[in-house]
């Protein structure tokens, strides 16, 4: 019972998948203009992080130069990457 609810499951995620949509992310790069807290605090409303995650991605762009943030198809991810930039950050989809 168990293995045919699993087999039914992955054709949903199969069927579901959408075909020549490659992934991309939202890359946020460092800058000496925002603060730790700013960057934190637009990661948790723009991107939806929890507080931890948003944490740990400011410091990885404090100290590597960028990360990224969010994943996804061009089309989800356009409205996000625009808010960033709205909100002062340095941000682009790759």
């Amino acid at each position: 019972m168990i293995c045919n609810d699993l087999k039914d499951e992955t054709k949903k995620q199969k069927k579901n998948k959408v075909v020549g949509s490659p992934m991309h992310n939202v890359i946020l790069f460092n800058d000496d203009i925002n603060t730790f807290d700013f960057v934190t605090d637009m990661l948790i409303e723009i991107c939806k992080h929890d507080p931890i995650q948003a944490e740990q991605c400011t410091f990885l762009v404090h100290y590597v130069g960028k990360c990224a943030v969010k994943s996804g198809n061009k089309k989800e991810l356009k409205p996000i990457c625009e808010a960033l930039l709205n909100s002062g950050l340095s941000a682009k989809i790759e």
